[in-house]
């Protein structure tokens, strides 16, 4: 899925963004977070700035670079975010936090940017099937709007953009389900419940 979206992570007690399109990380609210846990700890806050003009944090930006091209995307104006890569920012929480570093890479490198993307890529697929079959296309994006909030409401998610692993995937599960069943029923809405009803209790 092609679209970017902010995800949220939680870390240091914090919702830390992510772009789904790049997986770059928000460095901003990472350091402000870290720094609410550092102060609670009685440690003196993090700088990002001289963490980034620091010689040994220059040399793997450069290298970052090399590799994967920009690292860093610098936003302008006050309240604006500074986004990483995701290999720098687990250097960046390291530096708040070095215990920290089996529980970053855990936390970086489970799946669910993949499975927001394939959930995404999936509900396009799940469209297509049901605007085939629905008779009043002028209804379609109401009917649309309707079913996915009913996907969403079953699935016990407020935000999908604080969604869990979990539910991302059965989301994933519940989309196909339905796509497939809209080729065998002209009922869409039988081809709905049936696709969210045996998927519900479906065992990951």
């Amino acid at each position: 899925m092609k679209t970017q979206v902010i995800m949220k992570r939680e870390l240091f007690g914090g919702n830390i963004s992510q772009q789904s399109k790049t997986e770059f990380f928000s460095a901003t609210e990472l350091v402000n977070a870290g720094n609410k846990w550092r102060l609670a700890n009685n440690l003196k806050t993090f700088n990002l700035a001289q963490y980034l003009n620091s010689v040994g944090a220059t040399e793997f930006t450069n290298e970052l670079e090399l590799k994967y091209g920009k690292s860093i995307t610098r936003g302008r104006g006050r309240n604006s975010n500074t986004w990483v890569h995701p290999l720098l920012f687990i250097d960046i929480a390291l530096a708040i936090n070095p215990k920290l570093k089996i529980e970053v890479y855990e936390w970086l490198f489970d799946n669910l940017i993949k499975f927001r993307n394939d959930s995404g890529d999936s509900y396009k697929a799940m469209s297509a099937a049901i605007y085939t079959r629905h008779v009043n296309k002028r209804t379609f994006p109401d009917y649309i709007a309707k079913v996915a909030f009913h996907i969403k409401k079953e699935l016990g998610v407020k935000d999908w953009q604080t969604a869990t692993e979990e539910q991302l995937k059965k989301r994933d599960v519940i989309h196909n389900s339905i796509r497939l069943l809209c080729n065998v029923l002209n009922d869409t809405n039988q081809a709905v419940r049936l696709g969210v009803k045996e998927n519900l209790d479906y065992d990951l």
